[in-house]
């Protein structure tokens, strides 16, 4: 793309270590993407093409556009990655191998894609390699995708049954062939008279695949039907834009109900530059997405509607608004930008980078900004945009686009970043917007542990610094301290995770230390309800006099819990907090003047929270726990040495007390982490694989399947897709029923269910018992019980 964009002057190449967005060191080693990379280039190349002059008389792809590229890694170690640059994107191109279909990590990403309602494209690659199966390909993306796929491009083989040399366009009617070896700039095209000569079996093939494209969009687009009738039901006759504007509005409201299909091989540089077209004519422009959801405080809405004043704010604000005659109506006036932090960078040369998706207005350089969730101000000394691992300097980054802002000491992952002029840099803006936020980015729990031990005492402040640094790029990896060992341990998504994890900390960040064996996190539970215990704390807090009690209860949470007004769900546990209170003769409660309701929670729950971090019986955090606090002001409450940190220490002595009770009674279970594990293997191997899981390893086989079965639940609104209903062209090496043959080499998918001790390490011992073909991924499913053996073992 970057190579055909005029971006640059060669093509590169995983294998050789020459990529563009695969820059890191250990990416180019390992031929994956480790980091997300964002890269700016224009299609059709400036100058190239129809200038763009805002008019929509011809096809999108005649005008140039500026397009901005994710790369974002496949491995499901790195699916933070995946989740904060879909956060911030208006389309997506999915790339599938043509050999091994639709995988398990495809599905799962594809779900976190719906959940954003991101518009999508698939473009199915490796088309060159033997093997390779577009038909089945479709299929799998009817059936695992629950979307239906309209095949807009077939595949070209040489004489029907050779070598890919291009492909057939269904919505232009035209084929498309590359020149051998060469580097992809060279196309021939066919108009379907020239290839009645040229390949008349492929002639018929784009006849059947445009007939069978106008069929699908017309069971989605009742504009497309109209057009199709008024050309009295003859889908030859439609014009190529027609289906184009069809396939748009099909897509754009990012259901994934149809899914557009092209086909290319891009190791022979085949298909990319229609792909680039699909991107432009299909994928919508920031001003095409929905309205991003906002927050402040307790009003939530749109941006636009905020901006415009449609959205109801506090009688503080539109008070501070109205000394401002030309923003009485709207807050356009006053909010000069308005971004999403969505990853933070640590550069060797230029520092610390923030990359940006501007929201509203722009983010100028040398602009005073506002971070909401951490109410600092900070200064964008630097404004630009990455190409990758090289940087042009701006002036402005405006709506709509991406950058990177130097220089910010504070902004982390998710954080909202406003620009408003004439601000006070130390209260910020005026409450309410100085708590308005763009919608966050959801962390996922890490799975795997290990030990980080310095090589030295000295040592120990560089591997801290180095690793708060690794910590604000990374915020899926997590650094915790063991209160009683003094171990720094390190968790995160899994191995390959943490493998990275240390080698950026010894290699790039230049850290003197190792990291030690892996380990798991344990968990514990209560089983039976407990006893409660009122706690009166008398003793000196942080250097003042402090008195304060509170009462505490534990028992096991249950599955389907009711959420209460005063119950708070934190890190797999409930806790309730019931403030007794008096009610004045206008239903207000009666409180003591210096401890606000608000205040008297926040202090109990800090103390609840700290006293389930650590368990009774091994020291692990609590799961699956639900604690009751009830705090009465009339016995629980003395006067001025009440304070909320002699609250908070009164709780966590009480919850403490109480877990304690339940340990001595024997209620208190052990609870290990357990993974969803997906495998794929071959026929062949699959016996031993199920023998292995079952036998040696504790876990349990919930379904086998045949690659054809898919596992992602159909969105609501979806229709179930009848497999047998999807066009897709003849495979060249399909047996005669249509159908890839099947036997010994055939896939199987095995879903289990495995704690997660037994899955470390566990690539190896899958690679030697499928002979290097098996793969799998795994996401953790929740805490089960340990069994008696087990337990002993742990």
């Amino acid at each position: 793309m970057l190579y055909y964009s005029g971006f640059t002057r060669r093509i590169g190449d995983v294998d050789d270590g020459s990529t563009v967005t695969d820059f890191l060191p250990a990416e180019r080693a390992r031929g994956i993407t480790i980091q997300s990379a964002a890269v700016t280039f224009h299609w059709p190349p400036q100058g190239q093409g129809a200038i763009n002059t805002g008019k929509q008389d011809g096809p999108r792809s005649h005008q140039s556009h500026t397009i901005n590229l994710i790369d974002t890694p496949g491995h499901a170690d790195f699916t933070f990655e995946v989740i904060r640059s879909l956060r911030i994107l208006d389309g997506a191109v999915c790339i599938l191998d043509g050999v091994a279909g639709v995988e398990a990590q495809t599905e799962k990403v594809w779900a976190q894609a719906n959940s954003w309602s991101i518009p999508r494209i698939a473009f199915v690659n490796k088309l060159d390699r033997n093997g390779a199966a577009f038909a089945k390909t479709v299929k799998e993306i009817g059936s695992r995708l629950k979307g239906w796929p309209a095949v807009c491009q077939i595949p070209w083989w040489k004489g029907g049954k050779g070598q890919f040399t291009g492909v057939g366009d269904a919505v232009n009617l035209c084929a498309m062939k590359w020149e051998e070896g060469g580097d992809g700039k060279s196309i021939e095209t066919f108009t379907l008279d020239k290839l009645e000569i040229e390949d008349s079996g492929l002639h018929l093939e784009i006849i059947k695949a445009r007939a069978a494209l106008v069929e699908s969009l017309c069971g989605y687009d009742e504009q497309l039907l109209e057009t199709w009738l008024e050309c009295e039901d003859d889908s030859m006759a439609i014009p190529p834009q027609a289906i184009k504007d069809s396939l748009r509005r099909c897509i754009i409201d990012g259901s994934g109900k149809l899914i557009p299909v092209f086909a290319g091989a891009s190791f022979r540089n085949i298909g990319v530059q229609p792909l680039l077209d699909a991107v432009d004519d299909l994928l919508p422009d920031p001003t095409q997405r929905p309205d991003p959801e906002v927050s402040l405080g307790s009003i939530k809405g749109g941006l636009k509607d905020l901006m415009s004043g449609r959205l109801a704010i506090s009688p503080v604000l539109q008070k501070s608004l109205a000394k401002k005659p030309a923003s009485r109506n709207s807050l356009v006036s006053l909010i000069e930008g308005c971004a999403l932090a969505f990853k933070v960078v640590n550069d060797l040369k230029r520092g610390v980078l923030v990359y940006v998706r501007v929201y509203s207005g722009s983010i100028n350089k040398n602009a005073t900004l506002w971070n909401t969730s951490l109410h600092v101000t900070e200064r964008a000394q630097r404004v630009l945009q990455m190409q990758a691992s090289d940087a042009v300097e701006l002036s402005y980054i405006g709506t709509g686009q991406i950058g990177v802002i130097a220089g910010l000491k504070y902004a982390r992952t998710g954080d909202t970043l406003v620009s408003i002029p004439g601000m006070s840099p130390k209260t910020g803006p005026p409450p309410p917007l100085n708590n308005l936020q763009l919608k966050p980015i959801d962390i996922p729990p890490p799975v795997f542990f290990a030990a980080i031990e310095p090589n030295s005492l000295s040592e120990e402040k560089n591997v801290t610094e180095s690793l708060t640094l690794l910590l604000r790029e990374d915020p899926s990896l997590h650094m915790t301290v063991d209160d009683e060992s003094g171990q720094m341990q390190i968790s995160g998504m899994g191995e390959l995770h943490l493998e990275i994890a240390r080698d950026r900390l010894v290699n790039d960040f230049k850290a003197k230390a190792t990291m030690g064996n892996i380990e798991i996190s344990y968990r514990e539970a209560v089983l039976t309800e407990g006893i409660s215990h009122r706690f009166v704390l008398h003793r000196d807090v942080a250097g003042k006099k402090g008195k304060a009690a509170c009462e505490a209860k534990v028992e096991p949470l249950l599955p389907h819990f009711p959420s209460e007004e005063n119950t708070v769900i934190r890190d797999g546990n409930a806790v309730t907090i019931d403030v007794l209170t008096v009610v004045d003769g206008e239903g207000q409660p009666i409180l003591p003047p210096e401890l606000s309701l608000s205040c008297i929670k926040a202090a109990l729950m800090n103390g609840a929270v700290a006293a389930l971090a650590r368990g009774p019986r091994r020291g692990f955090p609590l799961h699956e726990t639900h604690v009751c606090l009830t705090f009465n002001p009339s016995m629980d409450y003395f006067g001025a040495d009440t304070s909320p940190a002699a609250l908070s220490a009164a709780a966590r002595i009480a919850v403490q007390t109480v877990l304690q009770a339940a340990d001595d009674g024997d209620s208190i279970a052990l609870m290990e982490p357990v993974m969803n594990v997906v495998i794929s293997c071959d026929e062949s191997s699959l016996g031993a694989i199920v023998h292995d899981l079952l036998s040696a390893r504790g876990g349990r086989i919930l379904s086998l399947d045949s690659d054809e079965n898919g596992s992602i639940p159909a969105s609501e609104g979806l229709k179930v897709i009848d497999v047998e209903r999807i066009y897709a062209p003849p495979d060249p090496f399909a047996s005669i029923d249509g159908t890839q043959s099947s036997g010994p080499g055939q896939l199987r998918q095995i879903t289990a269910i495995v704690p997660l001790k037994e899955m470390v390490g566990y690539l190896k011992h899958l690679r030697s018992l499928t002979g290097g073909r098996g793969t799998f991924i795994m996401s953790i499913d929740n805490f089960q019980r340990l069994s008696g053996p087990r337990e002993k073992a742990v």
